[in-house]
This record gives C-alpha cells, structure tokens and sequence, in this order.
C-alpha cells in the first residue's frame, strides 16, 4: 500500500485500521505457513524421509545408524580373504633362462636350469569367438540293414546360430548389469570381435522369459507360502506413461511384476498377496491393510520419519522413541544371538510400557489442530484440518502397535522392509539407465528374469550358469525355502 492509501484507513476510523491489521495478519500467517511447507521440503533427505539417497545431492553426506565398532578399516584379524594362491598345474609356462652365457658369450641352450623361481600371472582370455560345427549323419546296420539317423541337440535348430553361453552372456548384460542395449553389443565386438544385431539380442531376451515360466511360478509359490514376506512398489515409465514395479521378497526369493496400477488391482495381478496366509512387512500403504494376513511395518520408515521431527520441529519423544525401537531391535538380536527364541517377560514388558508413553508424550506435545469455524490467524478454514507429519506418524504407531513391535513378538519378523526395498532399488537403477521401456512386454520379460537372477543370486548360485541352463531348456531350479 502508498503512504497515502494507509493515510485513508487511518482517516477512516479505528475499525478500518483494525480491518486492514488483521487482513494483514492474516496474510503474514499465510505466508509463513508456506514458507515454513517449502522449508520443510527442502529439510527432507534420504536419512528423515522416503526420499532416496541420490537425491541428496553431493552438498549432503548421507548419516548412517550404525554406531562405530572402533575396529581400524580393512580385512579383521582371522579372516579368509581373498588373495591370489599359486596353482599346481598352470595353462602355460613362460621360461625366461639366460640364452647365452653374459661372461663369454657361450650358448646356454643345452644347460639345465638351477635355482628356478616361479611367477604366476592370472590372465583373462581374450579370443576370438569359436565356432562349433554339429553333423547329424545316418549309419546302415552291417548286421540287421536297418537305417539309423542322427538327432541334433534340442538347442540346435538353425543352420547357424549363437550359442547358449553368448545368449545368457548378453541376457546378463542387458538385465543384470543393466548395460544400455547399444553398448552391451560394442562390449561383444571388443570381446570376442563378433557384433551381434540387436535382433538377436531382443530375441535372447524373449527366449529367456518363455522359458522362465514355469520357474516364475515355482518361485512365486514358494513366496505365497513363506512365513514373512516383504512387499513395496515403485514407479516406471513404458511408453512414456506411469506404470508400478511390485515386488515381494525373502532373504532367499524374488518375484517383481509390472502393473499400470499401484494399489489393490496392481498388487493383485502378481498372484502373491490374494491368498497369501504369511506375514506381510511392508510401509504401511493403505490398500495392503486390505488383504486378511498378519501384518508387520517397516521400522526403518518410523526412523526416518521421527529423525525428521528431531530435526525439524525438535521433538523430544520422538528421539526417545527412536532410542526404543532401535534398543528394542539390538535387544531381539543379542536374544537370538544366545539362542533364545523369544524375549523374557520382563524385557518385553519394559519395552512396551517405553514405547506407550513416548506415544502419549507424542500426543501431547502435538495437540488437535483448529476446527473449521475456529478463530485461526490465517482465517476461516473449510473441510477437515489438516494432520500434520507428527500426527499422521503417531496415529500410525498407536493404531498398529503389534504391527510396529511385531520383531519383538516373533524372531522370523525383520524389524525392517530393506530386504524388498534393497530389491526394488536394482529397477530404479535401470531406469536411471535407460529411462524407461518401449513396450508392456519389455518391462514384464525385463521383471521376470531380474526375478529370476536375484533369487540366483541370494542362493549363491552361477549367474551365468543359471541363465546358459535356461537356453538348453532346463532352468536351474531354486531352493523353495523362503
């Protein structure tokens, strides 16, 4: 306002000036409300929010929860290692003896070696691709005149064709490694001075997805009957349009499927939650408190929720309570770690009663905000008030308390969700990578085989073997036990 447009108010009587220093107040407290939201957007980080470490930034250096062991860095005291070990019996031998005597000049050819110290160098071959040739012929009987024919291998059915190591190779490339299509052909040519189409490479792809089928489903089966089970979702791009990666995990198996859906019609397609009779750990998201089995949340959620209101807000309880959970977990572990399936009463019983007053501390220090007609100094408010961050995080940790303690109470419930969230983090990798997919296809052939080589990879198996295997038509078949 002009000097002489606040000259009228005052002019116009005390009501006007009143009038105009609450329209004021009203504006300020808008204003700072939305400063204070922009604030708090640009506080969240990876360590006090869902965001993802690599949206920090190199300004920030991520904090970790894990208290210093005081061990100096590098390989402890009694372990294995990995160090190179000589080996009795090498490809080929080098021999670098004196070939004339330095002295007089003498040829050395005819003398034999004393005093020989050995080297070994360990070396990848590099070799130009080989090529082999299968002849299928007929043989007439001497004896009886019957006529017998030769049968080529299952595997073998073209005039000439890549074989099923160089397929599982670029299979590994372009889904495990996640190399960019383009540039895992170049990798082929530098290696073994074959360029490969990328026909072929999109059919390797499919040729593997077909005939994981039936392994999906076995892999899926024994998820569906394991006794915990992490479930988490994430966004994907397929022909420029929002789709959701699902995933459900276990210390041994993975399963991911592709869905244009995040919520129950997305979850349901993978065929694992309809039904599922286990424990489902997973963020709290509404849609998997519908399905009817036990429940668990992520604790690692709650950490990162209750450091942002350390942080920001300056809420005792909420340091407290993180100092609970995290004892609490520390407490499960040193139980297991001595043999015990269960916690003592008297530890469990502490627990519960910490946990319950910081909750009731949590309600207090954030009282009910104003409902709609109360006086509030932005103005009148229409529709339901707003929760903020600390309620919406407490209504959580008191309606699902026995979700929240669930470690406490069964030993086999992970006090976290990391395990489908380390699982699901591999996809986003491939979208940095590439953006996206072109096609519903891709993306589900790309899910069905990374499904495939996670699960190899938690049971230790051959990645390479495991894939080659698939391409002779006999996948290996993974542990069942989740």
């Amino acid at each position: 306002m002009t000097r002489d447009e606040i000259r009228a108010v005052y002019d116009a009587g005390p009501e006007a000036v009143l009038a105009l220093i609450e329209q004021m107040q009203a504006t300020i407290a808008a204003l700072a409300a939305r400063v204070k939201r922009l604030e708090d957007q640009l506080a969240t980080k990876s360590h006090n929010s869902s965001k993802p470490p690599s949206s920090d930034g190199f300004a920030h250096q991520t904090k970790s929860r894990r208290e210093k062991s005081g061990k100096p860095p590098g390989g402890q005291p009694g372990h294995p290692g990995q160090t190179l070990r000589m080996v009795p019996d090498p490809q080929h031998t080098v021999t670098h003896f004196p070939g004339r005597c330095p002295c007089c000049d003498r040829e050395l050819a005819d003398v034999p070696a004393t005093e020989v110290e050995a080297r070994q160098v360990f070396e990848v071959p590099l070799a130009p691709i080989e090529v082999t040739e299968h002849q299928v012929g007929t043989k007439t009987c001497p004896r009886c005149g019957h006529v017998a024919r030769g049968a080529f291998p299952a595997w073998v059915t073209q005039p000439v064709q890549y074989g099923p190591r160089l397929l599982a190779l670029l299979v590994y490339l372009v889904v495990f490694q996640m190399l960019p299509w383009k540039r895992t052909r170049e990798l082929i040519a530098d290696l073994f001075g074959v360029w490969v189409g990328g026909g072929t490479l999109a059919t390797a792809v499919e040729r593997c997805c077909s005939g994981l089928a039936a392994t999906t489903e076995r892999i899926n089966e024994a998820i569906r009957q394991a006794p915990c089970v992490g479930f988490d979702e994430t966004g994907v791009r397929i022909d420029g349009k929002l789709h959701w990666w699902h995933t459900a995990s276990t210390p041994a198996l993975t399963h991911y499927h592709v869905h244009s859906k995040r919520g129950r019609e997305g979850m349901a397609a993978g065929g694992i939650l309809p039904g599922f009779g286990g424990r489902a750990i997973h963020d709290g998201w509404s849609p998997y408190w519908g399905y009817g089995c036990d429940h668990a949340l992520c604790n690692a959620h709650h950490l990162r929720e209750l450091t942002y209101l350390v942080e920001r807000e300056g809420q005792a309880w909420a340091g407290e309570m993180i100092a609970v959970l995290v004892g609490a977990d520390r407490a499960v572990e040193a139980a297991r770690a001595a043999g015990a399936r269960e916690l003592d009463t008297g530890t469990l019983g502490a627990i519960e009663a910490e946990y319950r007053r910081l909750v009731a501390a949590g309600w207090e220090a954030n009282p009910a905000p104003a409902a709609p007609g109360e006086t509030d100094p932005a103005g009148p408010r229409r529709g339901r008030p707003a929760q903020s961050k600390a309620r919406n995080l407490l209504s959580r940790l008191q309606r699902y308390e026995r979700e929240t303690l669930a470690f406490l109470y069964d030993f086999e419930v992970p006090f976290d969700n990391n395990q489908a969230e380390r699982d699901l983090r591999m996809m986003k990798v491939q979208q940095k990578v590439s953006g996206g997919f072109r096609s519903d296809e891709g993306a589900h052939g790309f899910g069905r085989i990374r499904g495939y080589l996670a699960t190899m990879r938690k049971q230790a198996q051959p990645m390479l073997t495991a894939l080659e295997n698939v391409f002779h038509g006999h996948p290996f078949v993974p542990s069942l036990s989740a």
